[in-house]
C-alpha cells in the first residue's frame, strides 16, 4: 500500500477526528436564473461550513442575488475571479480561486445550477467512510423539462454509463477514472497532493482529469449515481445544450478521431437504416426493418430504466441518434479547429488526437 493509500483510508474528520467540515466551492458566470436555489440547498446543509461563490466577471445580477443571499446566510461568501489568465479555462481558475480561500477539510466543487437535496452531503461524507475515497462524485439526476432535453440528455448519459462504468471507476486495480463536476469532492490534503486545479487549467473536461490524476496519484476515488443526492437542470436553451456538448462529447468519448469514429458505429443503427432503404422498393425488407428498429428502441429502454430514466423516453431513440451523431460531429469538428466557445469565451487548444495523431 502507498502512502496515498494510507492517507486515503482514512479521509480527514469522518473516523477519530470530529465532525468533517466542508468548503463548498461554486464558480459562477451569468447564473441569475439558478444561482439562489444552489445556494439556498447549499446552506441548509449542517456538514457545509462555508460557500464560496467566484464570480467570473458575470454581466447579469448574478454577483448582486449573491450579496442578497450572504446577507441572509452567514456562510455564503462572495469571490471575484478576476478573469482566468493565458492558459486557463475560466471555470477552472474560478474554483481554484475559491480552493485557496477554503478552509474546510473537505472540498465540495459543485456547479450553480445545481440543487442539493437534504442530506446529500452527510450521504457522500458517509460513502468516504465507507469506501476510504478522498474523490466522490455523483452524476446527478437530470432534470428534462423540453423535449430536446429528453431527446439528447438521457442518450448521453446513457452512453457515458457504458464509456465510464461505475463498476471500473470505483475499482482501484481500474485504471479507469471519472468524476462529474456538477458534485465533486474531494479530502483537502489529497486535492492540494495533486496541485489542485492548477494540474488541469487547461482542461475543458477537468472533472475527469481530475479523476484521472487523483486516481493515477494513488488515491481512492468513488463514483455513482446522484439520484435522492442532488439534481441538475443543466441548460435552459436548445442553443446552450448544444454549445455544452458541443465542448465535451468529443473529449467524453475519447478524444481522437478513431473513438469517435467507434461512437458513432456503435450508436448509429447503419443496418436498420440500410434495410429500410431497400424496403423503399422491397415491402418485405420495409417491414424487416420496422421490426429491427422496434428492436433497437426496446434496447434503448432498457438502457433508459437501467440509468433511472422513463421507459417511455423509447419514443425518441431515433430523434436521439440523429442529434447525438449531429453534436459528436460538431464537437469532433470544433475540437480539429482546435477551437472551443462556451459562456462567451473561446479557447485556442491543441486537443490530443484532434489532428489524427
Amino acid at each position: 500500500m502507498t502512502d496515498n493509500d494510507t492517507q486515503s483510508a482514512q479521509p480527514i474528520g469522518v473516523s477519530g477526528s470530529g465532525p468533517a467540515l466542508v468548503s463548498a466551492i461554486v464558480p459562477a458566470r451569468n447564473e441569475e436564473a439558478v444561482i439562489a436555489q444552489c445556494l439556498e440547498s447549499l446552506a441548509e446543509q449542517p456538514e457545509i461550513r462555508e460557500i464560496l461563490v467566484v464570480d467570473d466577471e458575470s454581466t447579469d445580477r448574478t454577483a448582486e442575488i449573491v450579496r442578497d443571499l450572504a446577507a441572509r446566510f452567514p456562510k455564503v461568501r462572495l469571490l471575484q475571479s478576476g478573469g482566468p489568465p493565458d492558459g486557463w479555462v475560466g471555470k477552472n481558475y474560478a474554483v481554484s480561486v475559491g480552493a485557496r480561500e477554503a478552509t474546510g477539510d473537505w472540498f465540495l466543487f459543485t456547479d450553480a445550477d445545481a440543487e442539493h437535496l437534504p442530506g446529500s452531503t452527510a450521504q457522500a461524507l458517509q460513502k468516504t467512510s465507507e469506501t476510504g475515497a478522498a474523490l466522490i462524485s455523483f452524476s446527478p439526476e437530470q432534470v428534462t423539462e423540453r423535449w430536446y432535453e429528453r431527446v439528447l440528455l438521457p442518450f448521453i448519459y446513457c452512453r457515458l454509463a457504458k464509456l465510464y462504468s461505475y463498476d471500473a471507476v470505483n475499482d482501484p486495480k481500474s485504471p479507469a477514472a471519472a468524476a462529474n463536476g456538477q458534485y465533486l469532492m474531494m479530502q483537502r490534503a489529497a486535492y492540494e497532493s495533486i496541485g489542485g486545479h492548477a494540474s488541469v487549467a487547461g482542461e475543458v473536461l477537468e472533472d475527469v482529469a481530475i479523476a484521472r490524476i487523483a486516481k493515477r496519484a494513488g488515491h481512492r476515488i468513488w463514483f455513482g449515481p446522484g439520484v435522492g443526492a442532488v439534481r441538475v437542470r443543466m441548460y435552459r436553451s436548445f442553443a446552450a445544450m448544444w454549445e455544452g456538448w458541443k465542448k465535451n462529447l468529443y473529449r467524453l468519448v475519447g478524444g481522437t478521431p478513431r473513438a469517435a469514429l467507434s461512437e458513432l458505429d456503435a450508436t448509429v443503427p447503419w443496418m436498420v437504416i440500410l434495410v429500410l432503404l431497400v424496403g423503399i422498393k422491397l415491402p418485405w425488407a420495409l417491414f424487416l426493418g420496422v421490426i429491427l428498429l422496434l428492436a433497437r428502441q426496446l434496447g434503448y429502454g432498457v438502457q433508459l430504466t437501467r440509468n433511472q430514466y422513463p421507459f417511455s423516453f423509447i419514443v425518441y431513440y431515433v430523434p436521439a441518434v440523429a442529434l447525438y451523431a449531429g453534436v459528436l460531429w460538431a464537437s469532433y469538428r470544433s475540437h480539429v479547429a482546435g477551437r472551443i466557445v462556451w459562456k462567451g469565451r473561446e479557447y485556442q487548444m491543441e486537443v490530443p488526437g484532434a489532428a489524427g495523431k
